[in-house]
């Protein structure tokens, strides 16, 4: 077995030791991996701080990456060394970070939103109405099961949401409606699978162990939203059945809003920022909408601040309120019978006239 995979393997114990996502555990063993190879194989011990400044200056003028990207790539080599290593260095890197530009997120007006939403069809239209009803990410969608839902008093659950954290969100009496008979076609699902001698889904941490066997078929932690084709779990060999992949709703999203004639580019994360900001616009709190978004730091929130409508502010552009006036010929009728005349730079000039009286 090569260092570099030793050390891949020695990363994703600590990783999982420490509670990272799967999704974190797999960028961060990425980078590793394209850090060791841009470097001919070197060991990460053999090298230090300038080796790590080369890599990011490489993903930044040859890669062209982004800010956040290249920041993602340092925080990966962070912990390789801290974590993994233990080496002092980790603390000397600080200092790399990228500057991130403070961009605006885009925003759908409420009539956009719901032209997206009349172009979907199935599954996709009733993720999408819940991502835009909640405010949840894609994953948090993908992720929800039975038993996060409450369709009476119109709340979601967010399990392990970003920085694994739970929170209660808004389920729109809209998507609940489209939940029942959904609900009722994925249980139907689920039952045939029971009977075929699968039915089962994968429990987060050591729950099926502190659960057993029978809460993965249990109709409380199944899917809302499940894969239409099962698989052979490797180490059980158990047939599961996985959640819808996000891809079939992150291609759905940019199909609809084309064919809504919307021009901006719209992907499944508009929806939660025009969550936001249209919660906002109707004058809800700023820790309300923090709650509801799982914002940790409150300036997070404050940043739909600068995106809300104008219109719907009050304010108007200067240019709405200059007068209007005919045209050129009328113009110069009218000053026709005074001393003033138009000038050469498109203003008006009074002319002295001796045969005008001027009293």
């Amino acid at each position: 077995m090569s260092p570099s995979t030793s050390l891949v393997g020695v990363m994703q114990d600590r990783l999982r030791a420490k509670h990272y996502s799967p999704r974190t555990e797999e960028a961060y063993v990425a980078w590793v991996r394209r850090y060791v190879r841009y470097h001919r194989r070197r060991h990460p011990r053999e090298m230090g701080a300038p080796q790590v400044r080369e890599f990011l200056t490489h993903l930044a003028v040859d890669r062209q990456v982004s800010a956040s990207t290249q920041n993602q790539a340092l925080a990966a080599l962070q912990f390789l060394y801290r974590d993994v290593l233990e080496d002092p260095l980790a603390g000397a890197l600080n200092q790399l970070h990228a500057k991130r530009s403070a961009r605006l997120p885009t925003v759908l007006r409420k009539d956009e939103v719901a032209r997206v939403l009349a172009a979907m069809r199935g599954t996709p239209r009733l993720m999408a109405l819940i991502i835009y009803g909640g405010g949840l990410r894609v994953m948090e969608c993908c992720e929800l099961r039975v038993k996060d839902l409450d369709l009476v008093r119109g709340e979601i659950m967010v399990r392990s949401g970003k920085g694994q954290k739970d929170r209660q969100t808004l389920l729109s009496h809209r998507a609940a409606d489209a939940l029942r008979p959904h609900l009722a076609r994925v249980e139907r699902l689920h039952v045939a699978d029971l009977r075929s001698g699968g039915g089962y889904v994968s429990l987060p941490g050591a729950l099926r162990g502190k659960l057993g066997d029978a809460a993965a078929r249990s109709w409380p932690w199944q899917w809302i939203f499940p894969a239409t084709r099962t698989y052979r779990d490797k180490a059980t060999g158990e047939r599961r059945r996985h959640h819808l992949h996000e891809t079939v709703l992150q291609r759905a999203v940019p199909e609809a809003a084309r064919a809504a004639g919307i021009s901006r580019r719209v992907t499944c994360h508009v929806f939660r920022h025009s969550f936001a900001t249209h919660l906002m616009e109707a004058q809800h709190s700023l820790r309300l909408i923090q709650e509801l978004m799982g914002h940790r730091d409150i300036r997070t929130t404050m940043l739909y601040l600068h995106v809300m409508s104008t219109a719907r502010a009050g304010v108007r552009s200067p240019a709405d309120l200059l007068e209007t006036h005919g045209s050129i010929d009328q113009r110069r009728a009218d000053l026709s019978g005074s001393g003033w005349r138009d000038g050469d730079d498109g203003g008006a000039r009074y002319v002295d006239r001796p045969n005008v009286r001027r009293g």
